[in-house]
């Protein structure tokens, strides 16, 4: 990898927890836009109004539908060099958002947005591969899959995907823009699907007047938060939904698959990097989603943070933002003298702390009495509320009955791999049928390995970052601008042996 490609991956650090190619092979046929029992206007998956098209800014001028070549300049100069990473755009791009009726965590009718990216001119014709994509974590309000002239997860999507042939619908979520919801139902694994799944229905409605179709091929992305979503979507279409739609493959890419062991193993003295931020938007969406956590904040958080924490993710400022406002303290969560310490985390522990001891002692007392380590798909019966919802939404409970790529990097600070790791022992355990492979990028790899390029990719940008930055860099970078763009490849080279 040339310096021009480093520093391009450098600058997509765009998924906050969230090789070239020519476009795939289109085919098949699409699915019926009245499919899935959905027929009156007010019901799930129903468009409020006809798709509505975003303009890319090409400098100064509004451009409906991006040329190859155009779309390629202009991911260059939003970074220079991204192309090296996504590879050469081979199909013009437009973008339309969807607003679409979906429901929150208690039921409740809510609407939401979507990004649909479509891929059209010479080679990308006829009908083209879906790509299901839930994004990462973001603690804006605003937060917009659409507006490709600000959303570098979205640019980056759109390369990887939209340019190379497939059509990319992905989600705001309920709680972002284009949504009436007022909380985010944060890592709710039934909620988030019904999103993700009423937002594919809605898409389908929508595509003649995009002016593309669907093929029968239906792919499932997402990173970080979007790995979880993706996963959680996956095991709705096969449970909840069972024949409405047939899934390809899914890629999901360092997610919190095991979310009870990444709580329990955050509470026991090991908090991760971002943790001050998820834990009250994890927190605050389950409060107000019903899943009575607390009858007060102040139960679990510290008396100068509880007030109003509950409504404070996503909103209008930035962590930093509400770090400098003191609403949240910049790293520490539980007290500096609070035990036990698990070396390498102590930026967790501080005297200006989010949670009281008393509740992480009452969360360690659960712990002890049911640790669930055998994983939670049964003999798994905590008390603490917390806990309870954290079980309720770790996706250890199914086998994936599609082909299934997990990503990640082990060294990652901030989504441990051990949630790959768990997930794949339980699928393992399990003896299940359908494919599951496992890409661990931050590994030296062999001649013969699939993978053998993007791995060798990242060693490179990792240690161009080190050489810069420092250790500390590396670290603050590697879950979302290190690890992202090369899972992202990895899983667009899967789904590319699938087509």
């Amino acid at each position: 990898m040339n310096a021009k490609a480093v520093a391009a991956l450098l600058g997509l650090a765009v998924l906050a927890a969230c090789g070239g190619g020519g476009g795939p092979a289109g085919g098949g046929t699409a699915l019926d836009a009245g499919s899935g029992g959905q027929a009156a206007d007010d019901a799930r998956g129903t468009l409020t109004a006809a798709p509505a098209a975003v303009a890319v800014h090409v400098g100064a001028v509004p451009v409906n539908q991006i040329a190859p070549d155009v779309f390629a300049a202009w991911l260059d100069a939003q970074q220079a060099g991204t192309t090296l990473i996504t590879g050469t755009p081979v199909c013009a791009v437009s973008v339309s958002r969807i607003v679409y009726r979906t429901v929150g965590a208690r039921g409740e009718a809510t609407t939401a947005a979507a990004a649909v990216m479509a891929p059209s001119g010479a080679g990308c014709a006829g009908p083209r591969p879906v790509l299901l994509y839930a994004h990462g974590t973001s603690v804006a309000r605003d937060f917009d899959m659409s507006a490709l002239d600000a959303n570098r997860e979205a640019q980056l999507v759109a390369a990887m995907f939209a340019a190379q042939g497939y059509i990319v619908v992905a989600p705001n979520y309920t709680g972002y823009a284009g949504s009436t919801l007022g909380y985010h139902p944060y890592l709710n694994a039934d909620a988030q699907a019904d999103d993700m799944v009423d937002a594919w229905r809605a898409a389908r409605r929508g595509l003649a007047q995009i002016g593309v179709a669907a093929s029968d091929r239906l792919f499932i992305a997402g990173y970080s938060q979007g790995g979880h979503v993706a996963l959680a979507t996956q095991r709705a279409l096969q449970q909840r939904y069972a024949g409405e739609a047939a899934v390809t493959a899914v890629a999901g890419m360092s997610g919190p698959y095991a979310l009870l062991q990444m709580g329990d193993a955050i509470f026991a003295g090991a908090p991760t990097v971002g943790v001050t931020a998820f834990l009250p938007l994890l927190t605050g969406g389950a409060q107000r989603g019903g899943a009575g956590l607390y009858a007060d904040a102040g139960e679990m958080y510290e008396t100068r943070y509880a007030a109003g924490i509950d409504l404070l993710l996503p909103g209008p400022r930035s962590v930093s933002e509400l770090v400098a406002a003191g609403l949240l303290p910049a790293s520490a969560l539980f007290g500096a003298d609070s035990l036990p310490q698990l070396a390498g985390h102590a930026e967790g522990f501080g005297a200006d702390h989010l949670v009281t001891e008393a509740y992480r002692s009452a969360y360690l007392a659960d712990l002890q009495a049911a640790p669930c380590t055998a994983g939670v798909a049964s003999g798994c019966a905590p008390a603490n509320a917390l806990r309870r919802f954290m079980r309720a939404n770790d996706l250890r409970t199914f086998v994936p009955a599609a082909p299934t790529l997990l990503c990640g990097g082990d060294a990652d600070p901030t989504v441990p791999y051990a949630n790959t790791q768990a997930f794949v022992r339980h699928v393992a355990g399990a003896g299940a049928a359908a494919e599951l492979v496992e890409v661990n990028i931050d590994t030296t790899p062999n001649f013969g390995d699939t993978y053998r390029n993007a791995k060798l990719g990242f060693a490179a940008a990792k240690l161009a970052l080190r050489r810069s930055g420092g250790d500390a860099a590396v670290v603050t970078n590697y879950h979302a601008g290190l690890v992202a763009p090369f899972c992202l490849g990895v899983a667009r080279d899967y789904f590319r042996a699938k087509l």
